[in-house]
C-alpha cells in the first residue's frame, strides 16, 4: 500500500469513526408532545409534569417541542434524533407512523412513545389500561348522580378514546344497571383535542337531557366539559391530570393516568443505563391509573363510595372483576 492510499484509509476510518460516534445516543433528553399544547391541564401537561420533575430532582434540562400540525410530528422527531437527542419522547398514538421510520434511521437513539406500539429494537411502547381506571370514576359517577343520568364526552372519536367510555359506561352500570350514559365525541380529526367551546356544548347538551355527572376524556377540550358542568351546578370528572382543583367543589374526582411516571421513568432509565425497549402496560395493579382524591374533591366522596371504589379496584386486580378492553374487539358489551 502506498503511503497516499495508506492516508486515505486512515481517513476513511476516522471518518467513520465520526460518523458513528455521532449516531451514538449520549443522555439528552427531549419530548414531542401531542396536539393541543405542553398547557392542555390534561394528557400533555401530565407529560411535562413528569420531565418538569425530573429537571428538579437532577438537574438535567431537556427539549421539547410542540406541534401544531401532523407534519411536524416527524419532523421534530428527526431534528432532535440529529442533534444527538436520547431518549426522545413521543407522546401520543398519532406519532406511531412517525416514530417508526425516524427510530429505524436512527438506530443508536432511543425512544419511548407513550398510548401506541412501536416495535423496534430502540423503542420502548408504554399503554395504559385505561378502562381500568374509567370503570372506577364510572362506578363513582353512578353513585353521585341524583338523576341516575351521566355523561362522558371524548376528544378525537379513535378506539382509544372508546376504550374510555367502555370501562366508563362498565362502572357505571357496576353501581346502577338501570343508569343512562350518554355520549358524544368531538370530532375525527386533531383539532378535537383543543376544542374547549365545542367541549361545553356537548356538555350542556348532555346536562339538558338530565346528566348530572360528566365524564371527559377528551385533552385540552375537557376544559369546556369541566367548566360547563360546574357552571350548571353539576359535577364534571377529570382525566389523565388530576384535574380535581381546576374546579375544586366540582369536579367528582380525575382518572389519573400516570404518564407523568412513564416519561421519568423513560429519562430515568437512560439517565441510569437501565432502558429496555419493548412493551409496558400500566394498569391498576402496576400504579399506572388510578382515580384522585384530595382535599378539592372529598367532601364529595362518602365513605361508602371510597369504599366500593376500593373494593372495585382490588377485584379488578385480583381479577374478580374483569373490565372488558374495548380495543380487544372494537366491542363494549354494555
Amino acid at each position: 500500500m502506498t503511503a497516499t492510499k495508506f492516508c486515505l484509509a486512515l481517513a476513511g476510518l476516522a471518518f467513520s469513526a465520526a460518523a458513528a460516534f455521532a449516531q451514538q445516543a449520549v443522555f439528552k433528553p427531549a419530548v414531542v408532545y401531542d396536539l393541543g399544547g405542553k398547557f392542555d391541564k390534561s394528557f400533555n401537561e401530565g407529560v411535562h409534569m413528569g420531565a418538569e420533575k425530573f429537571k428538579k430532582d437532577t438537574g438535567t434540562e431537556y427539549r421539547d417541542f410542540e406541534p401544531q400540525n401532523d407534519a411536524q410530528r416527524e419532523q421534530a422527531l428527526r431534528r432532535f434524533a440529529r442533534d444527538g437527542y436520547s431518549p426522545i419522547v413521543a407522546v401520543g398514538f398519532s406519532q406511531e407512523t412517525a416514530l417508526k421510520k425516524v427510530a429505524e434511521e436512527f438506530p443508536n437513539i432511543k425512544f419511548a412513545i407513550i398510548d401506541a406500539v412501536v416495535e423496534k429494537p430502540n423503542v420502548q411502547s408504554i399503554v395504559f389500561k385505561e378502562h381500568e381506571g374509567s370503570f372506577l370514576v364510572g362506578l363513582l359517577a353512578a353513585r353521585a348522580s341524583k338523576t341516575g343520568k351521566v355523561g362522558f364526552v371524548g376528544g378525537m372519536d379513535i378506539p382509544l378514546i372508546r376504550k374510555f367510555a367502555c370501562g366508563y359506561v362498565q362502572g357505571v352500570k357496576y353501581a346502577n344497571k338501570d343508569a343512562e350514559v350518554f355520549q358524544n365525541m368531538t370530532g375525527t380529526t386533531g383539532a378535537a383535542w383543543n376544542d374547549p367551546v365545542k367541549g361545553g356544548e356537548l356538555a350542556k347538551g348532555q346536562i339538558s337531557r338530565g346528566a348530572d355527572v360528566i365524564y371527559h376524556a377528551a385533552g385540552g377540550t375537557g376544559v369546556g366539559v369541566l367548566r360547563a358542568a360546574a357552571d350548571a351546578g353539576k359535577l364534571g370528572i377529570g382525566v389523565d391530570s388530576n384535574q380535581n382543583g381546576l374546579h375544586p367543589g366540582k369536579v367528582l374526582t380525575s382518572m389519573v393516568k400516570r404518564v407523568d411516571v412513564a416519561t421519568y421513568n423513560a429519562f430515568d432509565q437512560a439517565k441510569k443505563g437501565t432502558f429496555k425497549s419493548g412493551l409496558q402496560v400500566l394498569g391498576l395493579a402496576e400504579d399506572g391509573v388510578a382515580w384522585a382524591l384530595d382535599d378539592h374533591n372529598k367532601s364529595l366522596i362518602t365513605a361508602d363510595m371510597k369504599a366500593a371504589a376500593d373494593k372495585a379496584a382490588a377485584d379488578i386486580k385480583s381479577g374478580a372483576i374483569k373490565v372488558h378492553d374495548y380495543m380487544s374487539d372494537s366491542k363494549c358489551p354494555m
